[in-house]
């Protein structure tokens, strides 16, 4: 078992916290590949460092782009209200290139 560390925007951050987020997505590059299930993940609140949140990795869902696991999964567990607003969000920080590129993941989690 293997402890990542994940730093997230105050919003993402603080549906964890609240039990609203259970799946985060991220591109699947050299860091997430090394995610396995049963890993631990700590979540620091960008905003504030001192905020952390840690969680075990009990799913990994692999898709080629955002758009095929925001569909093939309840946007609400993404901590969002659609797919559309899901794709809003996460196409500030992946570009579609990237995404052809790497693929993507989502870690489904439960808080320790």
């Amino acid at each position: 078992m293997i402890t990542h560390q994940l730093k997230l925007a105050a919003e993402p951050f603080n549906a964890i916290t609240s039990g609203n987020k259970t799946i985060e997505s991220r591109l699947f590059d050299d860091k997430r590949q090394k995610i396995q299930l049963g890993d631990k993940i700590i979540f620091t609140n960008r905003d504030d460092p001192s905020q952390t949140a840690t969680v075990k990795v009990v799913g990994l869902l692999r898709y080629p782009i955002f758009h095929d696991l925001f569909m093939h999964n309840d946007p609400r567990k993404f901590g969002g209200e659609s797919v559309e607003w899901l794709e809003e969000q996460i196409s500030e920080f992946y570009s579609f290139d990237d995404q052809m590129q790497y693929g993507v993941i989502g870690i489904e989690f439960e808080s320790i």
